[in-house]
């Protein structure tokens, strides 16, 4: 019986009731270099295809790769933070095999000498509890270039017509992070998964070595899926579900995909050791191509690169530029602010962190600057279709509406005007408020004609007011925001309501 003849998946309990999941994570971080691995080519995204490239990057004959430095000392960084041991003499290889977005027919990549090695990374579940992941390597690479396969119904190559190449992004600085097998996590295995992508992805970005934009490709990761009966030594035969490209997806494709996996045995099936692709629209996987060994590669030494070979005085210059980390950090921040852990995760799991950080940092209050983040603005980047960290609007700007909320010149409402105005690309917030004149209405003489007005035209309700029913106030109160169109101090306009029906 082969995969195809299999039910498509297992109840995830009856998985775990006969089968321990084993995971390995692989990680490519895209680094944010200004040039490519071995040339002088730059790294912008979104350029013009095929226009940022070199004889080197193309694969020219006699064109001669130069590593980059910055590179190197990113990826030794990353191997720091991650508690590895940094190799003191290491070469690079050619790991060899033919796929059109690969102009030379190989990849120079380090195999058997990595840059960093044997480390590992504590990573925080959703209960506070810890797990931790052990690093088996860390090493340099470049980039391939990009395919678009035109004509077919998945967008991938089987069923295309033809195929468009890209290769401003062959050559771009690479570091592919490994895991050792992640065992012991049993049902929490694709919570572990996510986990781990997630405290990386915050760890690089921490470090500055990339934008880390799993959108954008600049973070991918490939999650190997085996199981093994319980109580058993020997893994199963395992799958690689390649450019998973967000933490979410990282957890739906390893749960699946131990579930299908597990109904393949059940039925007396073979799971296929290959590679297969994430389905967005239904958090499914498929069959994508045979998975190669290491010798299928025939790596050999990159013969037109030196070994890279730190020196300690580096590594402990580059151990003197790590950060605080972002757990640490995390932690010291909650204590400062006084806030619950299921309030912190809200603003890990929202991206909004270092955004509340960055306002509070520039003058509002942390209350004042979650609530911003959290609420409204979270609100406009899924209209638009963004991250929040892309919105067109700084924390400074913000910053700067909480103030002009604060001293009274701007109520809530007129606040998000202007805030709307910022994203549309008006200006700073005060010259907003000026060139419109949005400010709070402090007149009283204007304000009571406005009550005046709508205790005439609403009399029944000015009777219930009369009557001692105060919460009546609120029609009266919300036509005059209407009348003023929303200027009014809503407190002093119910002051004078019930003023006026003394």
């Amino acid at each position: 019986m082969t995969a195809l003849d299999a039910p498509d998946i297992l109840d995830y309990d009856e998985v775990l009731a006969t089968y321990e999941p084993v995971l390995g994570m692989e990680v490519h971080v895209e680094l944010g270099t200004n040039t490519k691995m071995f040339c002088p080519c730059p790294t912008e995204f979104g350029a013009e295809p095929n226009t940022q490239v070199c004889p080197v990057c193309l694969g020219m004959p006699g064109a001669l790769p130069v590593v980059n430095e910055t590179a190197v000392e990113s990826a030794i960084r990353i191997g720091l933070a991650l508690n590895c041991s940094v190799t003191p003499w290491g070469r690079f290889a050619r790991k060899n095999y033919f796929y059109p977005d690969q102009p030379k027919n190989y990849q120079i990549s380090q195999y058997d000498e990595p840059i960093v090695h044997d480390g590992y990374l504590d990573v925080v579940l959703d209960d506070g509890s810890t797990f931790r992941v052990e690093i088996e390597r860390a090493h340099m690479e470049e980039d391939t270039g990009k395919s678009l396969h035109i004509g077919g119904a998945t967008g991938r190559i089987h069923g295309a017509s033809h195929s468009l190449l890209d290769y401003n992004r062959a050559g771009v600085p690479l570091v592919e992070i490994v895991t050792k097998p992640i065992e012991g996590a049993g049902e929490r295995a694709p919570e572990v998964a996510r986990a781990y992508v997630s405290a990386l992805r915050d760890l690089l970005k921490a470090l500055d070595v990339s934008d880390v934009r799993m959108d954008q490709g600049s973070l991918r990761c490939d999650a190997n899926v085996s199981l093994k009966p319980i109580g058993a030594e020997k893994f199963g035969t395992r799958t690689e579900t390649k450019n998973v490209n967000s933490l979410k997806s990282v957890e739906v494709a390893v749960r699946y995909e131990m579930r299908r996996q597990a109904a393949v045995i059940r039925s007396g099936g073979e799971v296929t050791l290959e590679t297969r692709h994430f389905q967005e629209a239904d958090g499914t996987t498929s069959a994508g191509r045979p998975k190669e060994s290491a010798e299928d590669y025939r790596y050999f030494p990159e013969p037109d690169l030196e070994p890279v070979a730190p020196s300690e005085e580096l590594v402990e210059r580059l151990r003197g530029t790590l950060p605080e980390l972002p757990w640490v950090r995390r932690a010291r921040i909650q204590a400062d602010w006084g806030v619950s852990d299921e309030v912190m995760r809200d603003l890990v799991n929202a991206g909004a962190l270092d955004l509340v950080i960055a306002t509070a940092d520039a003058g509002a209050s942390p209350e004042a600057a979650r609530s911003w983040w959290v609420s409204y603005l979270s609100q406009q980047a899924n209209t638009r279709g963004v991250e929040l960290a892309d919105l067109p609007i700084t924390p400074a700007q913000v910053a700067k509406v909480v103030e002009l909320v604060d001293s009274g010149k701007l109520n809530n409402k007129i606040a998000r005007q202007v805030v709307d105005h910022v994203l549309d690309g008006e200006g700073e917030p005060e010259q907003i408020v000026e060139a419109r004149s949005l400010v709070v209405e402090r007149d009283d003489t204007k304000l009571q004609a406005a009550v005046d007005e709508a205790l005439a035209t609403n009399p029944g309700i000015a009777d219930k007011i009369r009557s001692g029913k105060v919460a009546a106030a609120g029609k009266i109160v919300g036509d005059v925001m209407k009348a003023t169109r929303g200027q009014a101090d809503p407190a002093r306009v119910k002051e004078l309501v019930l003023a006026a029906c003394s």
